[in-house]
């Protein structure tokens, strides 16, 4: 048996007005063929999984197609249509193959097609007929689409937020294809689309009430005739008819036992929905819960989120730190006027720098201060645990790290997610020495942060990636849907 692996990734924060193009994906991860292996085998993304799984069972991957780009706009009309375009050349190349492994987002939107998972997946679906089985995952921040289920056999989403378990879901699903192939089998799909969206802040899976919510779950894939139980936790920076929280099962043959799952599952979730609420703190009580104590704290500055599409420029927080004279604290700062500046003047040198806050004037204005620069670094590491997104080896592009007053700066020229401290360690610089760090994002750090952090604070700064909802302007949203909508009623139907 031959196995084809497809797989386009892209969080598409449509409140931006920079839009997502050809060259974001050129810059992060764009491949064909058997680079694919090369390059993502020994990772922990899904990918991976699916070759590992395909691997152990005897049967031939055969990667045809991968891309990815930093979470950030809408994706231009004419890079979708080129990516499409590219994926489905190599699908018709190969020649016929026994199944599809598939690793879409879950929350891409194109300048044409707000549900650009569901529409790629149902090309796919349309180039290779109906009788070939397509099976794959999904992100856990997915905003899920009839779509997407309607093309696909089965889809799984991952467990973790932050999402450690890629990897570990890949291979679960390459399982599930085998024993779709090999006849025994029959996965039949169905989903609950709730008019509710689970606030970002409280989407860690390690914590209560996602903790008791995830423990449910495990619960319920005992089920005698369950062959999958996911929750989409959903991506709230996209507006479009998709976007909320839905949950997807997939059974052995019976849609009697999907529905069952999904609505013992619905109804819990539905009543503990008032649980899911931002209660994030506000700057002014962040800086006071620093000063009481010596704990080394993780600022998670939830406003600038990288991971949900932010610019990695925001200023709010530590200018902040600066004001209150807040000593060993830390911030990185997407900014490559700022290290051009800094460069010129040398290592050792000294100048008036302003630092980010270019972007937009959403996470504050450019932060002035006269600064020491410590020294130069060409902003590649490599991350060998386990961290969220699953990736390896990440570039920063030239990178450096500026002092003043007790903050350390770190100046990078491209946009780089806080996923692994060995961007520090990268740069010279000791995670365990600084007493606060500001990590731009909201669950996705605290895998990495936690090795030195021993207090994680969500601050509820302004932005698009902002926890309270009520900030954002929707035009395409169902309604009602909590929390938006409060005062209705609602219950799963299997229809």
């Amino acid at each position: 048996m031959r196995v084809g692996i497809l797989c386009l990734m892209q969080e598409s924060n449509t409140f931006l007005n920079q839009p997502t193009e050809f060259h974001h994906f050129e810059d992060d991860l764009l491949l064909t063929g058997e680079s694919i292996r090369e390059q993502m085998g020994n990772t922990h993304h899904e990918v991976a999984g699916f070759l590992e799984g395909l691997e152990l069972a005897g049967v031939e991957a055969v990667p045809l197609f991968a891309a990815r780009a930093m979470p950030y706009g809408t994706i231009q009309k004419e890079a979708f249509n080129r990516l499409l375009k590219i994926m489905i050349k190599q699908v018709e190349a190969t020649g016929p193959l026994d199944g599809f492994l598939v690793a879409p987002h879950g929350a891409t939107v194109s300048e044409l097609h707000p549900d650009a998972d569901g529409f790629w997946l149902n090309e796919l679906r349309q180039t290779v007929g109906g009788s070939v089985p397509i099976i794959g995952t999904l992100d856990l921040h997915a905003n899920l689409s009839p779509m997407m289920v309607s093309s696909t056999n089965a889809l799984i989403a991952y467990r973790t937020n932050p999402h450690l378990d890629q990897r570990a879901r890949g291979v679960e699903a390459a399982e599930l294809i085998l024993k779709t192939l090999k006849g025994e089998a029959k996965p039949v799909q169905h989903a609950a689309f709730l008019p509710f969206v689970m606030n970002i802040e409280k989407q860690c899976t390690e914590l209560s009430p996602c903790q008791e919510l995830y423990a449910l779950v495990d619960q319920l894939r005992q089920t005698k005739g369950l062959l999958s139980l996911s929750i989409l936790q959903g991506y709230p920076y996209a507006d479009v008819n998709e976007m909320g929280t839905s949950l997807l099962a997939v059974a052995d043959e019976s849609a009697e036992v999907a529905n069952q799952v999904l609505g013992d599952l619905s109804e819990y979730l539905w009543k503990r929905r008032t649980d899911f609420e931002s209660t994030g703190v506000s700057l002014e009580d962040a800086m006071q819960l620093i000063e009481k104590d010596g704990a080394c704290t993780c600022l998670l500055d939830m406003g600038d989120n990288i991971g949900g599409g932010s610019s990695a420029d925001g200023t709010l927080i530590a200018s902040e730190l600066l004001k209150h004279q807040i000593p060993k604290s830390f911030v990185c700062l997407y900014d490559p006027e700022a290290v051009e500046k800094a460069v010129a003047v040398g290592s050792g040198g000294k100048l008036a720098l302003a630092m980010g806050g270019k972007t937009n004037q959403l996470h504050g204005t450019p932060l002035l201060a006269k600064v020491e620069v410590i020294g130069f670094f060409e902003g590649k590491f490599e991350e060998k645990q386990a961290r969220h997104g699953g990736f390896t080896h990440f570039d920063q592009g030239l990178s450096v790290v500026v002092r003043t007053e007790g903050l350390t700066i770190l100046l990078t020229s491209k946009r780089m997610a806080p996923y692994s401290l060995e961007q520090l360690r990268s740069c010279g610089l000791e995670p365990a020495e600084f007493s606060v760090l500001i990590a731009k994002g909201v669950n996705s750090p605290i895998a990495a942060y936690k090795e030195v952090c021993t207090r994680f604070i969500r601050v509820d700064t302004q932005g698009v990636t902002a926890s309270n909802l009520n900030h954002f302007d929707y035009h395409h949203r169902r309604k009602p849907m909590f929390p938006f909508e409060r005062d209705f009623e609602w219950h799963f139907s299997s229809d």
